[in-house]
């Protein structure tokens, strides 16, 4: 993987997305179409618009009145500029044990690069919250939707696990370094399922590994 330097820029895409709630915006980064590249499994660099579906691991690139398809399979790397936050955004098809014996490609995002290093897949779920009418006080359920992100750790082996938000599952990942983690999360109060948080304390594991 290319080194990225200390944060992606999509972790300011995320911090954007939570500090200004546009989470629930009602049209979604992957519904539009963005300036960028892949880079194909024959090594073949297509520039054009970029269009992703991270469900179904597909990429769609358009340049002219031509679109093209492509594959988690067929695919190395994306790189684009999201016009939605304005920030360059970089995936990989990286493979994923989907069951004990048996992997696939899979498309993840970059937050952090490093000894361990941070993923993240995006998707749009749909939920009903409790809303009232102050004019009446009078309370009814309200439908909409908003982006959700699932975390993933990636080591120097390959080996991708998820990543659940709870401390036991952090503290094996950085079991090494436990001793020096634990200490630097309770004297900043970070918690491991916030995501400012998390990339602050995987940052630190990075720097003493």
């Amino acid at each position: 993987m290319r080194r990225m330097g200390k944060y992606s820029v999509f972790f300011v895409f995320l911090f954007s997305l939570l500090a200004s709630g546009s989470a629930y915006a009602q049209y979604f980064p992957s519904e539009y179409w963005h300036d960028g590249w892949i880079v194909n499994d024959d090594a073949d660099t297509l520039r054009g618009e970029i269009k992703y579906d991270l469900p179904n691991d597909l990429v769609q690139v358009r340049n002219r009145d031509r679109i093209n398809t492509f594959s988690s399979r067929k695919i190395v790397y994306i790189e684009f500029y999201d016009k939605t936050t304005e920030n360059y955004r970089q995936f990989y098809s990286l493979p994923y044990a989907v069951n004990y014996d048996y992997k696939v490609p899979m498309l993840f995002e970059l937050l952090y690069e490093g000894e361990l290093s941070l993923l993240t897949r995006e998707s749009i779920i749909q939920e009903t919250v409790p809303s009232v009418q102050s004019y009446s006080f009078s309370g009814y359920n309200q439908t909409r939707q908003r982006l959700d992100y699932s975390f993933y750790f990636l080591d120097k082996k390959g080996n991708i696990r998820l990543y659940n938000g709870k401390k036991p599952e952090l503290q094996d990942a950085m079991r090494d370094r436990w001793s020096e983690v634990k200490p630097f999360m309770k004297k900043n109060h970070l918690s491991p399922d916030k995501i400012r948080d998390l990339v602050r304390i995987v940052a630190f594991y990075n720097s003493v590994k």
